[in-house]
């Protein structure tokens, strides 16, 4: 149970102490530029369709159904049941996502939501005005909404294609300005885009919520409660003449994420070895509950919603949006409606324009105390791939505009999906034939990493190889006995065999519960640390792992050389004991998830650990650091 063998092969496997998950925001990413994919599949099967038999596309998608209970009932056409019923689920995992990012993920560190929120507003302003010129006079200005929002899926997934060695933090960075996106396009929905308001339902939708709440503050973590109350309130609002698809938003904001206590996880394992020595159904049953405990609510949903929204829900919401019948008058008259033309140059022009210059804008005001995460490059790239608008466009596109108008507005939603793909790849290109060192400045910048690593290196106490002096320090928590730090400990000395100017350090963590020898090889390493020889007795113990009894570490303390009589009276007295723990109360509190886990510059380094991906975390952290001292010498 413990040894968990996690995607990306043998150098990506670790034993599991605390939480042994991959970085929430990676798992997001990876799911949501993979469906872009089928969204532009179903996009183009769309467009297809409805060129072919547009008779049959209208009548699938204005098929009515109804759900009935006695009198009471929702009833509405399937276009409109994939557009507030389903498009709810891809809201929920939108608000999971962004709770998640808030609570354990990049935006933990409040400061730096502040300029990717502002540069979102800045972002949905600048286009809602440009679209508002456009249309000035006209009806058809009520429709500024289509203009403003980013599609999630599309822009990451050019994100992806045009940069997939980009950093975690630009990818952070636009997740935070899409989010912001859909927030208030929803709110916009809600609030403009709704027809007349019933507000006796909107007051009960308001009571489900704070029933919500009070249940949530009751510590009940019975899903069906939830699911019920959500249901609830999506009626409530929908009977009220408000979009039902906010519901999603709000119960995902509401779900907490945070990593697994130890505590739960000590309680998981030893439920699991009870139903080991006797698999019953009451102990499977038992261990099953204990084992969800141990995971947050949030991270159990995103795993469960995640896939579905990504490859089938929005997918299919594009089937049943994006058909426009195209014809040669058709184009001709729509590229010259100021609909289309509003939307086009909103989003082309006005998304670049509305991030970067709010980022600058911020960044001046404050004298650089709120600055972008990112290069002023990977600024402008975002602002080039947020002019990808489509899902939550067409949604309020379907509220706005109806017959002829609506056909305009796709066309210039999916035109300006196609532009703004193009200005993207072009911004990148151009970053990419910079100079090295201009470029790395350009993508990264000179903003401070996250710092993860609770408990800063100290050269006085720390187990250190390398140069005291190093521009990057690596810092791994490990246990003796476990396979995974003996595979990776050739890497570690390749490592530092290829790097002159890296120092590596070794912190203690025995995970003693499936490790039984892992705290005597600690101890043992502490006892030869006494004598000089940490580091022999280090390697030692790392090459021999299947050889950790008493007798063994009293032959590799001969090997040495040592003063066996002092290595095993300190080892009796286990006089390293108190070093040991004081290097797990370290991992704890930095929220280590097992052995081995790296630091890089006291980052977490997430996924494999052999040369090649620890190499490249090095010379990333090696570059960020050459701009940092680049940018102190000139203040």
């Amino acid at each position: 149970m413990a040894e968990r063998a996690e995607p990306g092969g043998a150098f990506s496997q670790r034993t599991a102490w605390a939480r042994s998950l991959e970085t929430p925001l990676r798992d997001f990413l990876r799911t949501e530029t993979g469906s872009a994919a089928f969204l532009l599949a179903a996009t183009i099967a769309a467009l297809v369709w409805v060129n072919v038999d547009a008779r049959s596309y209208d009548m699938v998608w204005q098929t009515h159904l109804s759900i009935r209970i006695s009198r009471s009932g929702v009833a509405m056409d399937l276009r409109h049941w994939v557009n507030s019923g389903l498009m709810t689920f891809f809201f929920f995992v939108v608000g999971l996502e962004a709770r998640r990012e808030l609570d354990i993920g990049e935006l933990r560190q409040r400061r730096r939501v502040a300029l990717p929120t502002l540069a979102g507003l800045g972002g949905m302003a600048v286009p809602i005005g440009i679209y508002l010129a456009a249309n000035a006079g006209r009806a058809s200005a009520h429709g500024w909404g289509t203009a403003m929002s980013t599609d999630t899926a599309f822009a990451l997934g050019m994100l992806a294609l045009v940069g997939p060695r980009f950093p975690d933090r630009l990818r952070a960075f636009m997740l935070t300005v899409v989010v912001v996106d859909d927030v208030v396009a929803l709110i916009v929905i809600a609030t403009v885009y709704s027809g007349h308001v019933a507000m006796t339902a909107l007051l009960v939708a308001i009571g489900i919520v704070g029933a919500i709440l009070v249940v949530r503050a009751a510590g009940v973590r019975i899903g069906l409660v939830y699911a019920v109350l959500g249901i609830a309130t999506w009626v409530a609002l929908f009977k009220s003449g408000v979009d039902p698809v906010v519901v999603g938003l709000v119960m995902g904001l509401l779900t907490y994420a945070y990593p697994a206590a130890r505590a739960d996880l000590e309680r998981a394992t030893d439920l699991f070895r009870l139903f080991r020595e006797q698999p019953t159904p009451e102990l499977e049953r038992t261990a099953r509950v204990g084992l969800r405990a141990a995971i947050s609510p949030n991270e159990r949903l995103q795993q469960l919603y995640h896939p579905w929204t990504s490859y089938a829900i929005v997918p299919l919401f594009a089937l049943a949006n994006a058909g426009i019948a195209i014809s040669g008058s058709f184009l001709s008259h729509a590229y010259s409606s100021p609909i289309t033309l509003g939307i086009l140059f909103g989003y082309v022009a006005g998304k670049p324009i509305g991030i970067t210059g709010a980022s600058w804008l911020v960044t001046k005001l404050t004298r650089g105390r709120l600055g972008p995460p990112v290069g002023w490059a990977a600024v402008a790239g975002v602002g080039a791939v947020a002019g990808i608008g489509f899902t939550i466009s067409l949604l309020i596109a379907t509220h706005a505009f109806h017959g002829a108008q609506l056909e305009e507005a796709k066309l210039g939603v999916l035109t300006a999906a196609l532009c703004a793909s193009f200005l993207t790849w072009l911004v990148f290109r151009a970053t990419a034939m910079l100079p090295r060192r201009l470029r790395i400045r350009a993508l990264l910048g000179t903003s401070d990493a996250i710092v993860d690593l609770s408990e800063p290196v100290d050269p006085e106490r720390d187990h250190v190889r390398g140069p005291a002096d190093a521009p990057v320090t690596v810092v791994e928590y490990g246990d003796f006995e476990c396979p995974y730090c003996g595979r990776a400990e050739p890497a570690v000395r390749e490592l530092l065999r290829e790097f002159g100017d890296v120092r590596y350090v070794w912190r203690h963590l025995p995970l003693t519960d499936v490790h039984p020898r892992a705290q005597a090889a600690a101890e043992a390493a502490e006892a030869a640390a006494e004598q000089g020889a940490f580091w022999e007795m280090h390697d030692l113990l790392l090459d021999n792992q299947d050889e950790l009894k008493a007798s063994d570490l009293t032959r590799y303390a001969e090997e040495l050389g040592l003063d066996v009589e002092r290595f095993e009276n300190d080892l009796q007295r286990r006089a390293g004991a108190e070093r040991i723990d004081e290097d797990v109360d370290s991992a704890d509190m930095s929220g280590v998830s097992g052995t081995p886990t790296f630091f890089i510059n006291d980052r977490r380094h997430y996924g494999a650990y052999d040369v090649g991906t620890l190499s490249a975390g090095v010379k990333a952290a090696r570059a960020r650091s050459a701009l940092k001292e680049q940018g102190g010498r000139r203040r």
